[in-house]
């Protein structure tokens, strides 16, 4: 089910159960970044998720991105939806905001799943980023794409595809796009929760994406040691796991989730 609320930011919400708060990706969406797990998720857990401006059925934002916003959104879903306590899965830029709603909020947060995350850019991801940012401005959007493959997927996957292939699935996405892309990842490159990650009172896990160009390694580790407790689990994908191995990312998601009592 998907609704907006009186800012216009569109709301998917999901299942039944404890709550289950998901802050998506730049350039994604929910349903893009979490769609192929969300039946399962929503097995157990009220999903409530926020599209971000121009993302979605979320209209452009006039004014630049802050994480601040994206967190207190989300928040107020999981308000309007009568959820006190969740836990909550950010995924790639969803980390961050997840992160700035576990310090904002911490008496809320019951649990938390951190998936190719990062505290903040380093510069060959800025460099990145900064590519990524250019070309969607620029208009060039099948190049985008080829350039987001050759990021996004494991080399094992990569190269398993023709070239002829790839292709055939960048024309298939170039066109799909969020509006928003230039924005997010504007935000992604003016991102940084370092100073937050101390504070984070929530059992929290982290899943490093070990075959990710995108957001590499040593980031998401770096990430996972500042936090206090955190687990660290492993997952053979690049930086999208839901198309790599959505039933393996599930399945890490739920176990640590575990069975939860309804919030009271």
């Amino acid at each position: 089910m998907s609704t907006a609320n009186s800012t216009g930011y569109a709301r998917t919400v999901h299942g039944s159960g404890p709550g289950l708060l998901l802050a998506h990706g730049a350039g994604g969406g929910i349903e893009a970044n979490f769609g192929p797990i969300m039946a399962g998720l929503a097995a157990r857990h009220t999903v409530v998720g926020v599209d971000y401006p121009g993302s979605g059925l979320t209209p452009d934002s006039p004014t630049a991105l802050e994480l601040d916003v994206l967190a207190d959104q989300l928040v107020a879903a999981a308000d309007d939806e009568g959820i006190d306590a969740f836990a909550l899965c950010g995924y790639s830029l969803g980390v961050p905001v997840a992160i700035r709603v576990a310090v904002r909020h911490p008496r809320r947060v019951t649990r938390l799943v951190l998936t190719a995350g990062f505290a903040r850019p380093d510069t060959r991801t800025d460099l990145s980023a900064a590519i990524w940012q250019q070309l969607h401005a620029s208009g060039q959007h099948l190049l985008l794409s080829q350039f987001l493959t050759r990021l996004a997927l494991s080399a094992p996957v990569l190269n398993s595809l023709t070239p002829e292939q790839v292709r055939a699935a960048a024309e298939r996405t170039a066109a799909a796009h969020p509006t928003g892309t230039a924005a997010q990842v504007d935000l992604v490159r003016r991102t940084d929760v370092r100073t937050d990650l101390a504070a984070i009172a929530a059992p929290t896990l982290v899943i490093v994406t070990t075959g990710d160009a995108l957001t590499p390694v040593s980031l998401q580790h770096e990430l996972a040691a500042a936090i206090p407790g955190a687990r660290t689990a492993e997952l053979a994908t690049g930086h999208l796991p839901f198309v790599e191995q959505p039933s393996r990312w599930l399945e890490l998601i739920t176990d640590f989730l575990g069975p939860q009592q309804d919030d009271v």
